[in-house]
Protein backbone atom coordinates (compact mmCIF):
# COMPACT_ATOMS: atom_id res chain seq x y z
CA UNK A 1 0.00 0.00 0.00
CA UNK A 2 1.41 3.40 -0.97
CA UNK A 3 2.19 5.93 1.74
CA UNK A 4 0.57 8.73 -0.28
CA UNK A 5 -1.40 8.89 -3.48
CA UNK A 6 -1.46 11.86 -5.82
CA UNK A 7 -3.52 12.61 -8.89
CA UNK A 8 -0.25 13.55 -10.60
CA UNK A 9 3.45 13.36 -9.81
CA UNK A 10 5.83 15.70 -11.62
CA UNK A 11 9.45 14.58 -11.80
CA UNK A 12 11.66 17.66 -11.94
CA UNK A 13 10.99 21.11 -10.51
CA UNK A 14 12.40 23.28 -13.26
CA UNK A 15 10.59 25.65 -15.60
CA UNK A 16 8.29 23.01 -17.09
CA UNK A 17 7.74 21.06 -13.88
CA UNK A 18 6.79 24.12 -11.85
CA UNK A 19 4.29 25.28 -14.45
CA UNK A 20 2.58 21.90 -14.81
CA UNK A 21 2.47 21.21 -11.07
CA UNK A 22 1.13 24.61 -10.06
CA UNK A 23 -1.40 24.64 -12.89
CA UNK A 24 -2.78 21.23 -11.95
CA UNK A 25 -2.92 22.13 -8.25
CA UNK A 26 -4.81 25.34 -8.94
CA UNK A 27 -7.27 23.28 -10.98
CA UNK A 28 -7.97 21.20 -7.88
CA UNK A 29 -5.68 18.23 -8.50
CA UNK A 30 -3.58 16.68 -5.73
CA UNK A 31 -0.03 17.10 -7.04
CA UNK A 32 3.48 16.22 -5.88
CA UNK A 33 6.61 17.82 -7.34
CA UNK A 34 9.82 15.78 -7.02
CA UNK A 35 13.10 17.74 -7.09
CA UNK A 36 16.55 16.60 -6.00
CA UNK A 37 18.34 19.92 -6.46
CA UNK A 38 16.69 23.36 -6.52
CA UNK A 39 13.03 24.03 -7.17
CA UNK A 40 13.05 26.37 -10.14
CA UNK A 41 15.57 24.36 -12.14
CA UNK A 42 18.60 25.57 -14.08
CA UNK A 43 17.20 28.79 -15.54
CA UNK A 44 16.98 31.05 -12.45
CA UNK A 45 20.12 29.78 -10.74
CA UNK A 46 22.63 28.47 -13.28
CA UNK A 47 21.52 29.54 -16.77
CA UNK A 48 19.27 32.26 -18.17
CA UNK A 49 19.11 34.68 -15.25
CA UNK A 50 22.78 34.74 -14.17
CA UNK A 51 24.13 34.72 -17.73
CA UNK A 52 21.94 37.62 -18.85
CA UNK A 53 22.79 39.51 -15.68
CA UNK A 54 26.52 39.14 -16.31
CA UNK A 55 26.10 40.12 -19.97
CA UNK A 56 24.26 43.26 -18.92
CA UNK A 57 26.93 44.12 -16.36
CA UNK A 58 29.56 43.65 -19.06
CA UNK A 59 27.73 46.03 -21.40
CA UNK A 60 27.47 48.60 -18.62
CA UNK A 61 31.17 48.39 -17.86
CA UNK A 62 30.63 47.39 -14.23
CA UNK A 63 33.39 45.88 -12.12
CA UNK A 64 33.51 42.12 -11.60
CA UNK A 65 32.58 42.61 -7.95
CA UNK A 66 29.51 44.65 -8.89
CA UNK A 67 28.55 42.10 -11.52
CA UNK A 68 28.78 39.24 -9.03
CA UNK A 69 26.71 41.10 -6.45
CA UNK A 70 23.98 41.80 -9.00
CA UNK A 71 24.06 38.22 -10.34
CA UNK A 72 23.83 36.66 -6.90
CA UNK A 73 21.03 38.99 -5.85
CA UNK A 74 18.98 38.09 -8.93
CA UNK A 75 19.50 34.36 -8.37
CA UNK A 76 18.50 34.65 -4.72
CA UNK A 77 22.00 33.46 -3.84
CA UNK A 78 20.92 30.14 -5.32
CA UNK A 79 18.39 29.46 -2.60
CA UNK A 80 14.98 28.06 -3.55
CA UNK A 81 12.91 28.98 -0.49
CA UNK A 82 10.80 31.48 -2.49
CA UNK A 83 10.15 28.89 -5.21
CA UNK A 84 9.15 26.27 -2.65
CA UNK A 85 6.84 28.80 -1.03
CA UNK A 86 5.20 29.50 -4.41
CA UNK A 87 4.56 25.80 -4.87
CA UNK A 88 3.09 25.49 -1.38
CA UNK A 89 0.84 28.49 -2.00
CA UNK A 90 -0.40 26.85 -5.20
CA UNK A 91 -1.17 23.66 -3.26
CA UNK A 92 1.73 21.54 -4.53
CA UNK A 93 3.51 19.04 -2.27
CA UNK A 94 7.27 19.25 -2.79
CA UNK A 95 9.12 15.95 -2.33
CA UNK A 96 12.88 16.35 -1.97
CA UNK A 97 14.96 13.60 -3.57
CA UNK A 98 15.34 11.49 -6.69
CA UNK A 99 12.31 9.77 -8.09
CA UNK A 100 12.14 6.45 -9.92
CA UNK A 101 9.28 4.28 -11.07
CA UNK A 102 8.71 1.10 -9.08
CA UNK A 103 5.81 -0.17 -11.14
CA UNK A 104 2.84 1.37 -12.96
CA UNK A 105 1.15 3.79 -10.57
CA UNK A 106 3.88 3.72 -7.93
CA UNK A 107 7.03 5.80 -7.59
CA UNK A 108 9.83 5.85 -5.03
CA UNK A 109 11.41 9.09 -3.84
CA UNK A 110 14.50 8.40 -1.73
CA UNK A 111 12.90 5.50 0.11
CA UNK A 112 9.36 6.84 0.31
CA UNK A 113 6.74 5.19 -1.89
CA UNK A 114 3.93 7.19 -3.48
CA UNK A 115 1.06 6.36 -5.77
CA UNK A 116 0.10 8.46 -8.77
CA UNK A 117 -2.45 8.78 -11.53
CA UNK A 118 -0.51 10.74 -14.16
CA UNK A 119 3.27 10.99 -14.37
CA UNK A 120 4.88 14.06 -15.92
CA UNK A 121 8.64 13.91 -16.57
CA UNK A 122 10.39 17.30 -16.55
CA UNK A 123 13.90 16.35 -15.44
CA UNK A 124 15.71 18.71 -17.81
CA UNK A 125 19.18 18.18 -19.23
CA UNK A 126 22.82 18.06 -18.14
CA UNK A 127 26.11 19.17 -19.69
CA UNK A 128 28.01 16.76 -21.92
CA UNK A 129 31.65 16.28 -20.95
CA UNK A 130 33.56 14.99 -23.98
CA UNK A 131 35.97 12.09 -23.65
CA UNK A 132 39.33 13.78 -24.21
CA UNK A 133 42.68 12.52 -22.99
CA UNK A 134 43.54 14.26 -19.72
CA UNK A 135 40.34 16.29 -19.41
CA UNK A 136 39.07 14.30 -16.43
CA UNK A 137 42.27 15.03 -14.50
CA UNK A 138 42.19 18.83 -14.61
CA UNK A 139 39.90 21.58 -13.24
CA UNK A 140 36.85 21.80 -15.49
CA UNK A 141 33.85 24.08 -15.36
CA UNK A 142 30.46 23.62 -16.96
CA UNK A 143 28.07 26.55 -17.28
CA UNK A 144 26.89 25.76 -13.73
CA UNK A 145 30.23 26.76 -12.24
CA UNK A 146 30.88 29.56 -14.72
CA UNK A 147 27.63 31.22 -13.67
CA UNK A 148 27.79 30.67 -9.93
CA UNK A 149 31.36 30.85 -8.62
CA UNK A 150 33.21 34.12 -7.87
CA UNK A 151 36.41 33.16 -9.71
CA UNK A 152 37.70 35.24 -12.63
CA UNK A 153 40.32 33.07 -14.38
CA UNK A 154 43.29 34.86 -15.90
CA UNK A 155 43.28 32.43 -18.83
CA UNK A 156 40.04 30.68 -19.77
CA UNK A 157 39.63 28.16 -22.58
CA UNK A 158 36.08 27.39 -23.69
CA UNK A 159 35.30 24.13 -25.48
CA UNK A 160 32.43 24.77 -27.85
CA UNK A 161 31.33 27.70 -29.98
CA UNK A 162 27.60 27.32 -29.50
CA UNK A 163 25.27 29.74 -27.68
CA UNK A 164 26.64 29.04 -24.19
CA UNK A 165 30.26 29.15 -25.30
CA UNK A 166 29.77 32.45 -27.12
CA UNK A 167 27.92 34.10 -24.23
CA UNK A 168 30.52 32.98 -21.70
CA UNK A 169 33.36 34.09 -23.97
CA UNK A 170 31.91 37.60 -24.13
CA UNK A 171 31.29 37.76 -20.38
CA UNK A 172 34.73 36.67 -19.27
CA UNK A 173 36.58 38.62 -21.96
CA UNK A 174 34.69 41.77 -20.93
CA UNK A 175 35.86 41.36 -17.35
CA UNK A 176 39.48 40.84 -18.24
CA UNK A 177 40.07 37.13 -18.74
CA UNK A 178 42.23 36.03 -21.62
CA UNK A 179 39.66 33.89 -23.45
CA UNK A 180 40.12 31.25 -26.16
CA UNK A 181 37.30 29.32 -27.83
CA UNK A 182 37.88 25.93 -29.46
CA UNK A 183 35.27 24.91 -32.02
CA UNK A 184 36.05 21.92 -34.22
CA UNK A 185 33.34 22.60 -36.81
CA UNK A 186 35.13 25.60 -38.26
CA UNK A 187 32.57 28.28 -37.34
CA UNK A 188 30.57 29.57 -34.43
CA UNK A 189 26.87 28.74 -34.02
CA UNK A 190 26.97 25.87 -36.48
CA UNK A 191 23.24 25.20 -36.09
CA UNK A 192 22.35 28.65 -37.46
CA UNK A 193 22.83 30.60 -40.70
CA UNK A 194 26.55 31.10 -41.44
CA UNK A 195 26.41 34.92 -41.41
CA UNK A 196 25.23 34.92 -37.77
CA UNK A 197 28.32 33.12 -36.56
CA UNK A 198 30.53 35.36 -38.70
CA UNK A 199 29.08 38.54 -37.20
CA UNK A 200 29.53 37.17 -33.69
CA UNK A 201 33.05 35.93 -34.42
CA UNK A 202 34.04 39.42 -35.51
CA UNK A 203 32.57 40.92 -32.33
CA UNK A 204 34.42 38.44 -30.12
CA UNK A 205 37.72 38.94 -31.92
CA UNK A 206 37.39 42.69 -31.40
CA UNK A 207 37.19 41.97 -27.67
CA UNK A 208 40.42 39.99 -27.83
CA UNK A 209 38.94 36.50 -27.85
CA UNK A 210 41.19 33.93 -29.54
CA UNK A 211 38.98 31.79 -31.78
CA UNK A 212 40.45 28.40 -32.68
CA UNK A 213 37.99 27.32 -35.38
CA UNK A 214 38.37 24.06 -37.26
CA UNK A 215 40.52 22.47 -34.55
CA UNK A 216 39.56 20.01 -31.83
CA UNK A 217 41.03 19.57 -28.37
CA UNK A 218 43.28 16.49 -28.49
CA UNK A 219 44.96 16.37 -25.08
CA UNK A 220 45.24 18.23 -21.77
CA UNK A 221 48.08 18.18 -19.25
CA UNK A 222 48.64 19.88 -15.92
CA UNK A 223 51.79 22.02 -15.79
CA UNK A 224 53.46 24.01 -13.00
CA UNK A 225 52.10 27.20 -14.56
CA UNK A 226 48.60 25.91 -15.24
CA UNK A 227 47.16 23.75 -18.00
CA UNK A 228 48.58 22.98 -21.43
CA UNK A 229 46.13 22.09 -24.22
CA UNK A 230 47.15 20.43 -27.48
CA UNK A 231 44.88 20.89 -30.50
CA UNK A 232 44.31 18.61 -33.46
CA UNK A 233 45.91 21.12 -35.81
CA UNK A 234 49.17 21.07 -33.85
CA UNK A 235 48.48 24.29 -31.98
CA UNK A 236 48.69 24.72 -28.21
CA UNK A 237 46.96 26.84 -25.59
CA UNK A 238 47.73 27.57 -21.95
CA UNK A 239 44.92 27.99 -19.46
CA UNK A 240 44.07 28.26 -15.79
CA UNK A 241 40.55 26.91 -16.30
CA UNK A 242 38.63 25.00 -18.96
CA UNK A 243 34.94 25.66 -19.48
CA UNK A 244 33.14 22.82 -21.26
CA UNK A 245 30.26 24.14 -23.37
CA UNK A 246 29.97 21.20 -25.74
CA UNK A 247 26.22 20.78 -25.53
CA UNK A 248 23.74 19.13 -23.20
CA UNK A 249 21.88 15.83 -23.13
CA UNK A 250 18.42 15.01 -21.76
CA UNK A 251 18.47 13.82 -18.15
CA UNK A 252 16.41 10.67 -18.66
CA UNK A 253 18.51 7.94 -17.05
CA UNK A 254 17.81 6.44 -13.65
CA UNK A 255 14.05 7.01 -13.78
CA UNK A 256 13.21 3.33 -14.46
CA UNK A 257 10.76 4.34 -17.16
CA UNK A 258 11.32 0.93 -18.77
CA UNK A 259 8.93 -0.44 -16.14
CA UNK A 260 6.21 1.50 -17.96
CA UNK A 261 7.24 0.10 -21.34
CA UNK A 262 9.13 3.25 -22.34
CA UNK A 263 12.36 2.74 -24.25
CA UNK A 264 14.88 5.57 -24.43
CA UNK A 265 18.07 5.44 -26.48
CA UNK A 266 21.23 6.46 -24.58
CA UNK A 267 21.76 10.21 -24.75
CA UNK A 268 18.41 10.78 -26.44
CA UNK A 269 15.30 12.52 -25.17
CA UNK A 270 12.03 10.96 -24.11
CA UNK A 271 9.95 10.73 -27.29
CA UNK A 272 6.64 12.58 -27.14
CA UNK A 273 3.74 12.93 -29.55
CA UNK A 274 2.14 16.18 -30.67
CA UNK A 275 0.34 16.48 -27.31
CA UNK A 276 3.58 15.86 -25.36
CA UNK A 277 2.33 12.45 -24.25
CA UNK A 278 4.79 9.57 -24.01
CA UNK A 279 3.89 6.24 -25.57
CA UNK A 280 3.76 3.69 -22.74
CA UNK A 281 2.11 0.44 -21.74
CA UNK A 282 -0.03 2.19 -19.17
CA UNK A 283 -0.89 5.60 -20.58
CA UNK A 284 -0.87 8.71 -18.46
CA UNK A 285 2.80 9.53 -18.99
CA UNK A 286 3.82 12.97 -20.27
CA UNK A 287 7.06 14.91 -20.71
CA UNK A 288 8.03 18.55 -21.20
CA UNK A 289 11.20 20.59 -21.41
CA UNK A 290 14.80 19.65 -22.17
CA UNK A 291 14.21 15.99 -21.31
CA UNK A 292 12.22 15.60 -24.54
CA UNK A 293 15.18 16.65 -26.68
CA UNK A 294 12.81 18.99 -28.51
CA UNK A 295 12.47 21.95 -26.15
CA UNK A 296 16.04 23.14 -25.60
CA UNK A 297 15.27 26.61 -24.23
CA UNK A 298 13.40 27.91 -21.22
CA UNK A 299 10.65 29.45 -23.35
CA UNK A 300 10.24 26.21 -25.32
CA UNK A 301 10.01 24.24 -22.07
CA UNK A 302 7.34 26.63 -20.85
CA UNK A 303 5.44 26.15 -24.11
CA UNK A 304 5.52 22.36 -23.85
CA UNK A 305 4.42 22.57 -20.22
CA UNK A 306 1.34 24.56 -21.23
CA UNK A 307 0.56 21.93 -23.87
CA UNK A 308 0.79 19.17 -21.24
CA UNK A 309 -1.31 21.14 -18.77
CA UNK A 310 -4.06 21.80 -21.30
CA UNK A 311 -4.28 18.13 -22.23
CA UNK A 312 -4.29 16.97 -18.62
CA UNK A 313 -7.17 19.35 -17.93
CA UNK A 314 -9.19 17.90 -20.81
CA UNK A 315 -8.53 20.59 -23.41
CA UNK A 316 -6.75 18.94 -26.32
CA UNK A 317 -3.80 20.96 -27.55
CA UNK A 318 -1.03 20.10 -29.99
CA UNK A 319 2.45 21.60 -29.95
CA UNK A 320 3.69 23.50 -32.99
CA UNK A 321 7.44 24.11 -33.03
CA UNK A 322 7.68 26.02 -36.31
CA UNK A 323 8.28 29.40 -34.69
CA UNK A 324 10.17 28.81 -31.44
CA UNK A 325 12.90 31.51 -31.25
CA UNK A 326 16.54 30.65 -30.61
CA UNK A 327 18.55 33.51 -29.12
CA UNK A 328 22.18 34.12 -28.21
CA UNK A 329 22.17 37.14 -25.89
CA UNK A 330 25.57 38.49 -26.82
CA UNK A 331 26.24 41.97 -28.17
CA UNK A 332 25.25 41.89 -30.97
CA UNK A 333 22.39 39.48 -30.31
CA UNK A 334 21.85 36.52 -32.61
CA UNK A 335 18.18 35.66 -33.16
CA UNK A 336 16.91 32.73 -35.22
CA UNK A 337 13.47 31.28 -35.75
CA UNK A 338 12.01 28.58 -37.96
CA UNK A 339 13.92 26.73 -40.65
CA UNK A 340 17.58 27.43 -41.44
CA UNK A 341 18.94 27.24 -45.03
CA UNK A 342 20.72 24.00 -44.16
CA UNK A 343 17.57 22.43 -42.78
CA UNK A 344 15.55 23.61 -45.78
CA UNK A 345 17.99 21.86 -48.10
CA UNK A 346 17.71 18.66 -46.05
CA UNK A 347 13.91 18.84 -46.34
CA UNK A 348 14.02 19.53 -50.07
CA UNK A 349 12.34 22.92 -49.70
CA UNK A 350 12.77 25.36 -52.59
CA UNK A 351 13.98 28.29 -50.52
CA UNK A 352 14.01 31.95 -51.42
CA UNK A 353 16.36 34.11 -49.38
CA UNK A 354 16.44 37.89 -49.00
CA UNK A 355 18.71 39.86 -46.70
CA UNK A 356 19.57 43.36 -45.53
CA UNK A 357 22.57 44.82 -43.72
CA UNK A 358 21.74 46.80 -40.59
CA UNK A 359 24.33 49.39 -41.59
CA UNK A 360 21.81 50.65 -44.14
CA UNK A 361 19.32 51.66 -41.44
CA UNK A 362 19.16 55.13 -39.92
CA UNK A 363 19.03 53.53 -36.47
CA UNK A 364 22.50 52.05 -37.00
CA UNK A 365 23.88 55.54 -37.59
CA UNK A 366 22.05 56.89 -34.52
CA UNK A 367 23.34 54.06 -32.32
CA UNK A 368 26.81 54.23 -33.88
CA UNK A 369 26.55 50.45 -34.21
CA UNK A 370 26.36 49.14 -37.77
CA UNK A 371 27.07 45.50 -36.96
CA UNK A 372 24.65 42.91 -38.22
CA UNK A 373 22.34 41.63 -40.87
CA UNK A 374 18.88 40.15 -41.34
CA UNK A 375 17.99 37.22 -43.58
CA UNK A 376 14.46 35.99 -44.26
CA UNK A 377 13.65 32.58 -45.76
CA UNK A 378 10.48 31.82 -47.70
CA UNK A 379 9.07 28.62 -49.15
CA UNK A 380 8.82 29.46 -52.86
CA UNK A 381 6.01 26.98 -53.51
CA UNK A 382 3.81 28.26 -50.68
CA UNK A 383 4.73 31.93 -50.68
CA UNK A 384 5.18 31.95 -46.91
CA UNK A 385 7.96 32.81 -44.51
CA UNK A 386 9.36 29.68 -42.86
CA UNK A 387 12.53 30.98 -41.23
CA UNK A 388 14.63 33.99 -40.36
CA UNK A 389 17.90 34.97 -38.73
CA UNK A 390 19.27 38.26 -37.48
CA UNK A 391 22.46 39.44 -35.85
CA UNK A 392 22.24 42.90 -34.41
CA UNK A 393 21.73 45.09 -31.39
CA UNK A 394 18.63 43.99 -29.43
CA UNK A 395 17.53 41.69 -32.27
CA UNK A 396 15.60 39.57 -29.76
CA UNK A 397 13.18 42.49 -29.33
CA UNK A 398 12.52 43.67 -32.88
CA UNK A 399 12.40 40.24 -34.59
CA UNK A 400 9.38 38.94 -32.67
CA UNK A 401 7.01 40.02 -35.45
CA UNK A 402 8.76 37.56 -37.77
CA UNK A 403 8.13 34.71 -35.34
CA UNK A 404 4.45 35.66 -35.31
CA UNK A 405 4.37 35.85 -39.11
CA UNK A 406 5.83 32.35 -39.40
CA UNK A 407 3.49 30.91 -36.80
CA UNK A 408 0.40 32.59 -38.27
CA UNK A 409 1.43 31.89 -41.89
CA UNK A 410 0.84 35.54 -42.72
CA UNK A 411 0.92 36.18 -46.48
CA UNK A 412 4.06 37.91 -47.73
CA UNK A 413 1.97 40.56 -49.44
CA UNK A 414 0.51 41.61 -46.09
CA UNK A 415 3.88 41.53 -44.32
CA UNK A 416 5.40 43.71 -47.02
CA UNK A 417 2.72 46.33 -46.34
CA UNK A 418 3.53 46.68 -42.61
CA UNK A 419 4.94 50.09 -41.65
CA UNK A 420 7.71 50.24 -39.06
CA UNK A 421 8.57 53.20 -36.87
CA UNK A 422 11.52 55.36 -37.91
CA UNK A 423 14.32 55.09 -36.98
CA UNK A 424 14.40 51.47 -35.82
CA UNK A 425 16.35 48.34 -36.61
CA UNK A 426 12.95 46.79 -37.32
CA UNK A 427 12.92 48.68 -40.61
CA UNK A 428 15.57 46.25 -41.82
CA UNK A 429 12.93 43.58 -42.55
CA UNK A 430 10.97 45.80 -44.95
CA UNK A 431 13.23 45.53 -48.00
CA UNK A 432 13.66 41.72 -47.82
CA UNK A 433 9.93 41.27 -47.27
CA UNK A 434 9.19 43.34 -50.34
CA UNK A 435 11.73 41.36 -52.31
CA UNK A 436 10.21 38.04 -51.26
CA UNK A 437 6.72 39.34 -52.02
CA UNK A 438 7.79 40.57 -55.45
CA UNK A 439 6.89 44.16 -54.62
CA UNK A 440 8.79 47.40 -55.18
Amino acid sequence: MSQNHYDAVVLGGGTAGELVASGLARAGRDVALVENRLVGGESPYFACVPSKSLLLSARRGETWEMALARRDELTGHRGDDPAVARMAEAGVTVLRGRGRVLEPGRIEVDGGVHGYGDLIVCTGSEPVIPSIDGLADVPVWTSDEALSVPDLPRRLVILGGGPVGCEMAQVYAAFGSQVSVIEASGRLLTAEAPFAGEVLADALRRMGVDLRLGAALANVERKDTGLRLWLSDGGTLDADRILVAAGRRPRAEGLSLDKLGITISPGEGIPVDETCQVASDTGGVWAAGDVTGVARTTHAARYQARVVLSNLLGQRREADYRAIPRVVYTTPTVYSVGVTPTRAAELGIDLRTAGYDLAATARAAVEADERGRVELYADRSRGLLIGAAAAGLNAEEWMSEIALAIRAETPLSLLADVVHAFPTYGESVEAPLRELAGQV
